[in-house]
């Protein structure tokens, strides 16, 4: 059986060290930002209503959430967290890349 360490870094998070090498707090894990997140706008089987999907980011439930929550509060919208993508109501592409830009994320918007 993996270790929490091992199982946290699988699933995109890495230990933060500070310049000695040793972990500057045990519990602190840091974001792996390295895969690219794709942002889509969707209409499809929503009555005509658009919302913006967020997909690929990290499989970690409690950063999704948290992610989901700052999103919306900058978006000023509703939405939720289904499964491993964010969708927030409306066209909120723009103001999301930059968003996760800002925090280091390749972006990449797909779809129409």
């Amino acid at each position: 059986m993996a270790s929490f360490q091992e199982q946290l870094e699988k699933l995109g998070f890495q230990r933060s060290s500070d310049e000695y090498g040793e972990s500057a707090d045990a519990g602190e894990t840091v974001v792996d930002t390295t895969a690219t997140v794709y942002i889509q706008r969707q209409t499809k089987g929503r009555k005509g209503k658009g919302v913006t999907l967020i997909q690929a980011l990290p499989d970690d439930p409690q950063l999704l959430a948290d992610f989901a929550s700052q999103l919306r509060k900058k978006c000023g919208v509703g939405g939720s967290v289904k499964g491993k993508v964010i969708e927030l109501q409306g066209d909120q592409r723009e103001l999301a890349k930059n968003w996760l830009e800002e925090r280091g994320f390749r972006v990449k918007l797909a779809g129409g």
